[in-house]
């Protein structure tokens, strides 16, 4: 079981700028440890013939091909914005 004490915590704590109580310290020794004693847990797993994956489901992208269409109704469309400049939906600048 590997441990990490409130030491390590503390010390890590204060190199990514954070401040911790001492009960916030020895909660997340605790934790750090359990979570460490997992990735053990996970390296004794052989892995060789496992394909590396980016989601555990084979997903394809389902998303319709981007494509340009005409909107029959586009003066109604353009008659609902709450602004329009010509043929154009007008919008605030974003800087």
């Amino acid at each position: 079981m590997t441990q990490i004490d409130k030491q390590e915590i503390h010390k890590v704590a204060h190199l990514a700028r954070l401040e911790m109580t001492e009960a916030e310290e020895e909660e997340f020794s605790g934790q750090v440890s359990e979570l460490l004693d997992y990735v053990e847990q996970l390296r004794e797993l052989d892995t060789d013939d496992v394909k590396p994956t980016a989601h555990i489901m084979d997903m394809r992208n389902i998303a319709r091909s981007d494509r340009q269409e005409i909107y029959p109704h586009r003066d109604d469309l353009l008659e609902s914005a709450p602004e329009q400049e010509g043929d154009f939906f007008k919008v605030p600048k974003i800087l």
